[in-house]
C-alpha cells in the first residue's frame, strides 16, 4: 500500500521546517509532539494554522513537522512557510490565494552581524569628547 504524502520545506531566520501532509483528521505533530505542547503561545499556533484556515483544509490532513534551528517565532514562521508549500504541491489552484496572503514568500530577514569596534550591529560605543 502506497501512502499519499505532500512535502514542503519552510525557512525563517535560522529555522528550517520539513512539513509532511498526509490525508487524515487534522492532527499536527511537531518533532513528534502535539502542536499545543511544542508551541506554548496561542499566537504562534494561530500563525501556523493560517494557511490551513485560508484554504479550508484544516481537517483534511494530518501534518508531521520536523524543525531544526532558530527560536520559537522563527520556527513558527518556518512551519507556516512549509505548510503553504506543501498545500501548493497538493493543489496548484491554491497558489494564488496563498501567494496573495504572503505565505509563499520566504522572509529573508535575519540577524545582522556584530561589527568590530562596535557594541552591536549598529550600536556604537559611547563617544566622549573630553
Amino acid at each position: 500500500m502506497t501512502s499519499i504524502q505532500y512535502c514542503g520545506t519552510g525557512r525563517r531566520k535560522h529555522a528550517t521546517a520539513r512539513v509532511f501532509l498526509r490525508p487524515g483528521g487534522g492532527t499536527i505533530l511537531v518533532n513528534r509532539r502535539p502542536l499545543e505542547d511544542y508551541f506554548r503561545r496561542e499566537s504562534l499556533r494561530l500563525q501556523i494554522r493560517q494557511p490551513l484556515i485560508l484554504t479550508d483544509t484544516a481537517s483534511r490532513f494530518d501534518i508531521h513537522v520536523r524543525i531544526q534551528g532558530g527560536g520559537s517565532a522563527g520556527q513558527a514562521g518556518a512551519v507556516r512557510h512549509g505548510i503553504s508549500r506543501a498545500l501548493v504541491e497538493y493543489n496548484r489552484e491554491l497558489r494564488p490565494k496563498l501567494k496573495e496572503a504572503g505565505f509563499l514568500t520566504r522572509d529573508s530577514r535575519i540577524k545582522e552581524r556584530k561589527k568590530y569596534g562596535q557594541r552591536g550591529a549598529r550600536a556604537r560605543f559611547q563617544f566622549s569628547k573630553r
